[in-house]
């Protein structure tokens, strides 16, 4: 059994991508309730948490939200389910639910394989700062 935090939801994201810790970036700042935890898909806890639930790491192109003992999402599922935990306006964005999940992975697909060129990346994962060193599980 994984050593997680109790009562928090637990976001997997590819760390060396910029587009990617742009994001976790966002989340950070808008998470009042301070509800989420962060794990590079890279670190070895990513990939343990990874192994746990049965997705494949290094073939993973999504970043994967666990909701430890309920249940875990990625890509579009993941998305929508983040924002609707990051206050009202950004609770909104749940009406992109009636677009049919395929279509809204298909975009995000699309997304996702041209992020490195779009955005560039990393040579090694993000390093957080002193003040959110207690919002990421493994540095």
């Amino acid at each position: 059994m994984l050593n997680l935090p109790p009562n928090k939801k637990i976001i997997l994201f590819d760390g060396i991508c910029n587009l990617c810790n742009s994001a976790v970036q966002f989340i950070v700042k808008r998470d009042a309730n301070d509800v989420f935890r962060f794990v590079a898909l890279q670190s070895n806890l990513g990939i343990e948490i990874c192994n746990y639930i049965g997705v494949d790491p290094t073939k993973m192109d999504s970043i994967i939200l666990y909701e430890p003992g309920k249940a875990y999402y990625y890509k579009s599922d993941a998305a929508l389910r983040i924002t609707s935990n990051l206050g009202f306006l950004y609770s909104l964005t749940i009406v992109f639910k009636i677009i049919p999940e395929s279509v809204r992975n298909m975009i995000y697909d699309y997304i996702a394989k041209n992020r490195y060129r779009w955005f560039g990346k990393k040579e090694e994962c993000m390093i957080p700062t002193n003040e959110l060193k207690d919002k990421f599980l493994e540095q």
